[in-house]
């Protein structure tokens, strides 16, 4: 690996004081259904349903996404994936903080976004609403410690008297 980017897109464990924030590939989930680009929408539709999802990531052989298909697209009536899917979806990678990732899919009203490599590989799909969820929860959790941290220094005017 070339670098640092290379080094935090794979995933891998990264130290100092953003070690600890959330990311895409701590919050995306891996058990998104996938389809491939010569299916037919009926099957997949069923597919996806099953298994409680309202999307499908359009993928090849190598797992690298080609298209995703919303609700809307899995609504059609029947066709080829081919002919109704998203072609070349924005997709994101595992290293963004999770906290920006929330705020962007707000702003532009997605609900879902794939996770991938920087080779384009899927490794999950992102849903907002867990986007959210953890970044509410991110955010008050450094929000307490920061309190505590101010609690216990006594140049804030803290300080625990023993």
């Amino acid at each position: 690996m070339d670098g640092k980017l290379d080094w935090l897109a794979a995933g891998l464990p990264t130290e100092g004081t953003n070690a600890e924030r959330r990311r895409a590939a701590d919050v995306a989930r891996a058990d998104v259904p996938t389809c491939r680009i010569d299916e037919r929408v009926e099957r997949v539709r069923e597919r996806v349903r099953a298994a409680g999802w309202d999307a499908c990531v359009v993928v090849n052989d190598e797992r690298v996404v080609l298209g995703l298909l919303r609700q809307e697209e899995l609504e059609r009536p029947e066709g080829r994936i081919e002919e109704v899917m998203r072609p070349g979806p924005s997709t994101f990678r595992p290293h963004v903080p999770i906290e920006e990732l929330a705020h962007y899919m707000v702003a532009h009203d997605l609900p879902t976004s794939p996770i991938t490599s920087s080779d384009g590989r899927l490794i999950g799909v992102l849903r907002r609403e867990d986007a959210i969820h953890v970044a509410h929860q991110q955010h008050a959790s450094e929000r307490e410690q920061e309190h505590d941290a101010a609690r216990h220094d006594p140049r804030l005017g803290g300080g625990e008297q023993g």
